[in-house]
Order: structure tokens, then sequence, then C-alpha cells
């Protein structure tokens, strides 16, 4: 007996998957009990070069082909996107077949439509390579930690962001020129604007949230600020504070609802966090009776994601064998049991805060402003001020006691619009504990 297998896309990671499939098909073989066999490929075009060699008559560009063959007991989607993906997934469900997919859009958007349709027909979707690459996190959470209340939740999910601050941090550079670099070595996208305006994160943290929570947390409610206005100079000044600046993604369990939110942050250079660097991606959880974990390995790329889907692979072939779905539910919490968690509005966030003004140098600017962050009940918990800068302003470096984020944005506000400030405020919030 074998199982047969349709991928659908074979880019990176498609590539990889199979490289993983018929590479280590012994080794697999002997894990599950049974060969797993690759039976179609569907591309968009037969002409083009690949990136592993694959036997003639494997590739097609049908389909349609895959998802009727009533041999393939799975059904791999690896093209990515909302559109033709949610299609595809859809009527591969309704044939009754299993489905693994890395498509962390489609899923944080339409999830709850898919894992619906996978109930009805009585089948299986697995995704953990929708989140960290190859690390783990989806299966930790469904399974792992499923005797936990996930008290937080803080990752660097997004590699092409890391691996930008990383370099703008360690070498001073700007980031436009580390953009630049990081799209010529691989690491970004010609258009990268999902990665560094912060959604491909925030795409990330809705299912991550939704499997830590049981709860939906729609894209239109998480807060989204992305790295494109990161400059070395606060890069800089966080560093001689004692502070890293990363992206990320955080959600968190308050008495006032979740906090779901993905935007740059400050951490302490002694945070385990701090010294993830480059494309790496790491998961710091909290959990109330494991404590504190961290996964950590690398984000994207062909082979660890592949890894993740060969993963989902073997477990969906373990249920083609024992005649078994539903095991783990989806969302790690039965779909009867899942609830509207309130979302806790980012005005109502508190922490603290690093700000740099850019202030006219004369007696009586850092009363003025102390004075305006005072009437908001924001307290000043240290300050830098260096030497003037061109057209005579000067740098002030504040960082905060704890303060409410709507205090905040109203000071800041009052301040910038002071005849003493020459450029608006850049901000960066401290992430602790």
């Amino acid at each position: 007996m074998s199982i047969k297998i349709g991928i659908i896309g074979f880019g990176t990671v498609g590539s990889g998957t199979v490289k993983i499939l018929f590479e280590n098909q012994a080794l697999i073989k002997k894990r599950l009990g049974c060969p797993l066999v690759v039976k179609k490929i569907a591309v968009r075009d037969l002409s083009l070069p690949r990136r592993i060699a694959v036997p003639e008559g494997l590739l097609t560009t049908d389909v349609e082909a895959i998802i009727k063959d009533p041999e393939i007991k799975i059904v791999v989607e690896l093209i990515g996107g909302i559109e033709p993906a949610r299609t595809y997934i859809l009527k591969a469900l309704e044939a009754g077949k299993h489905v693994v997919t890395a498509n962390k859009a489609v899923l944080a958007e339409h999830g709850r439509e898919l894992f619906a349709a996978a109930a009805e027909r009585g089948v299986d979707i697995a995704f953990e390579a929708a989140v960290g690459g190859g690390v783990p996190i989806i299966k930790t959470l469904k399974e792992s930690l499923a005797g936990n209340r996930i008290l937080s939740l803080v990752g660097i999910v997004n590699g092409t962001c890391n691996y930008i601050l990383t370099r703008m941090t360690e070498e001073g550079l700007a980031f436009e020129t580390v953009l630049k670099e990081a799209q010529e070595a691989g690491f970004a996208e010609a258009d990268p604007s999902l990665d560094i305006e912060g959604w491909d994160a925030a795409h990330k943290l809705a299912i991550l949230a939704s499997l830590a929570y049981g709860t939906e947390v729609p894209l239109d409610r998480i807060y989204v600020e992305g790295i494109r206005d990161i400059e070395p100079l606060d890069l800089s000044f966080a560093r001689e504070l004692g502070f890293v600046t990363k992206l990320l993604a955080i959600c968190r369990e308050t008495g006032e609802g979740l906090e779901v939110r993905v935007h740059p942050a400050l951490i302490r250079e002694d945070h385990v966090l701090s010294s993830v660097r480059m494309a790496y991606n790491a998961f710091y959880i909290r959990g109330d009776a494991v404590g504190d974990i961290l996964l950590y390995g690398l984000g994207a790329g062909q082979m660890p994601t592949g890894s993740a889907v060969v993963s989902d692979i073997v477990d969906l072939a373990r249920n083609v064998l024992a005649g078994a779905s539903g095991r783990v539910p989806p969302l790690s919490y039965q779909m009867a049991a899942l609830s509207s968690q309130p979302l806790k509005p980012m005005e109502d966030v508190v922490c603290r805060y690093y700000f740099r003004f850019s202030a006219i140098d004369r007696p009586g600017v850092l009363s003025k402003i102390a004075g305006v962050l005072g009437e908001k009940g924001i307290s000043i918990a240290a300050v830098i001020q260096k030497g003037r800068e061109e057209k005579g302003s000067v740098p002030i470096v504040m960082l905060t006691h704890e303060a409410r984020e709507a205090a905040v944005r109203e000071a800041l506000a009052r301040i910038d619009h002071l005849d003493i400030v020459t450029a608006p405020t850049k901000i960066l919030r401290i992430e602790e504990g």
C-alpha cells in the first residue's frame, strides 16, 4: 500500500517539499509504515526551468486532474495568495481529500470557511508551514501546550524585517541601503511591501492568536506598523540605552481583552529574543503551567519550509492509514468551543515608550516638552540630549514609565506643533516581561 499525493505549485517551497520527499523516502517509510508517492505536480508553465529534476510525466498544468483523481488522498497547496488558492483548497476538501497548505494569507482571511468545509467532509487541513517556516509553532500550540492557558506570545515572525533591522543595528546602515541589498541577496521580495509594512507578520499573528485563544481575530482588528520609518539614529540610541529593536508580533491575555499588535519595539539586550539575528524567527511563549519557552529557527526558505510541509503530509498520511480525521482540531479548540473574545483597542494599550524629539537648541525646551507629557500623565524615566544637528536642532531622547497609548498620541500631537520642535517625534514602544 502507498499513499499518493498531489502538489499544486512547484516554486521555492514546492521544490523543497519534493526534494525532501524524494531524498528521505526510505526514512519517511520507516516512520510512517508505507511509502508516500508524489503522483502529480501542477505548474503554470511546463517549459520553465525547475530547481530540481523530477521524473518525466510528473508535471501537469491541469489542477483539476489532481483534485479529481480518486487515488490522490492528500492535496498540497503551495501557490500562495488568496485566489485561486482558496478555490483549489475548497474543491479538494469537497472532493474528500486532506489538504496541506503553507498559505498564511488564505488562512488568516478565510480560515473559518475552510475549516468548516473540512469538518463537513470529514477531512483535515494542516498548515504548519504557514507560520515560522521550519519552526514547529503550530504543532506546539495545538498539541504540546494543549493543557496550558497561553498568557502571552511574542514573536519575531518575519525574517526579512529581522534581517534588515539586524544589519541596520550592527552596521549603522540606512533602511533603503539594507533593503536593496536584501533584495539582491534573495532575503526580500522585489515588492517587499507585505513584509516591511508588517502585513506578513499580521497574517501570521491572526493565525497564532486564534490557536492560542480559541477566537477569531479579524485582520483589520490587529494594530499593524512596519519598519520603513526606522532610522539608524534611533537604533543607535536604543543600544546606548541597553535595548535592541525588533519587529514583534504580540498577543497577550489581559483583563480588558486580547492585545493583538504588530510593530517595531525595543527589548532589553539581555532578553532571549534580542539575540535572534538576520533571517531567523523566534517565538517566546508563556503558559500558565509550562512557564516560558522559546522556539527558534529559520522562518522561511526552500528546505526549512519544505520540512514543515512534509511534517504535515506525514501527519495526514497517518490519519489516512487510521481512517481518522478531526483528531486534532485545526485551531486547537473544538469548533463548537470557539468564541468571540473582545480585542483590546490599541488606544488602551499600556507600555513604556521611547521618544526622540528634534528641537531647537535653546533654554527651556526640555521643560516645555516635559510639561506637555506631564499634563497627560506621562512620567519620564530617562533623558539623553546630544550635540547640535544640522539647522541648529538637537535630538532629545526620552524613555517613559508605563503610559496609555491614547495619552501618548495626544501628547505628541501637541508637542509636534510647538514652535521649538523642528520635525515629527520618533516613537518606539518598549516591550518588557
